[in-house]
């Protein structure tokens, strides 16, 4: 049973409608026994980190989501909002983050060169894989994903970085660490790269 985590940040009826345009069921639930019992998760997100922080914890859905992915070892999948989130904390909030990655979320940062980029980081944008991972399998080259956001991950362990994207400079866009993985961008909003790349979650066998 996939399960999307609903904590009331952003358009998670999208994600719905992607997977089943797939042929993938999915339940959004808020329900601490519903997500207990997933097979696999996926935490989305649009929004601050904060807020997304509040609302995980006063729906009482952080003692459930730590026991299914740092005890049960659930696979999840971290999307956006719901990857920064997986880190140890943001600039933009004061709250702890998760804290199941040895990562923190910072701010776009240019130097002089690239004053003409803007922040949010918005739009079409590539993935540069820096090591093969079944998340990605058949999107390692050519592949095409929509961004929108003003913060990016910066793990410790350069081993949990599996994908990386240009803007100002390569910032992390992909992470997977054991039956942990990210993404930055929304697959969602992403054609036909966004439909393989969570096919190929549903698909995965993490042992």
């Amino acid at each position: 049973m996939l399960v999307i985590v609903d904590y009331g940040m952003g358009n998670l009826g999208s994600i719905v409608n992607m997977l089943k345009r797939v042929g993938i069921a999915a339940i959004l639930s808020s329900d601490t026994d519903v997500i207990a019992q997933a097979e696999k998760l996926i935490l989305p997100g649009v929004g601050a980190f904060d807020n997304g922080m509040r609302n995980l914890n006063h729906m009482g859905l952080v003692d459930v989501l730590n026991q299914q992915v740092l005890e049960c070892k659930i696979p999840i999948l971290g999307i956006c909002l719901g990857m920064q989130l997986l880190s140890q904390c943001s600039e933009e909030g004061q709250l702890s983050g998760l804290g199941w990655l040895d990562a923190e979320t910072i701010r776009f940062r240019f130097d002089g060169t690239h004053d003409s980029l803007k922040v949010p980081h918005m739009g079409w944008n590539t993935v540069h894989t820096r090591s093969s991972h079944p998340l990605l399998s058949g999107l390692e080259e050519n592949n095409r994903f929509y961004f929108v956001h003003s913060y990016h991950m910066r793990c410790i362990p350069e081993s949990a970085v599996l994908g990386e994207t240009e803007y100002g400079g390569l910032f992390t866009s992909v992470v997977a660490c054991e039956n942990i993985v990210g993404v930055q961008f929304h697959p969602e909003k992403s054609h036909k790269f966004g439909m393989r790349l969570l096919q190929n979650f549903v698909n995965w066998e993490w042992h």
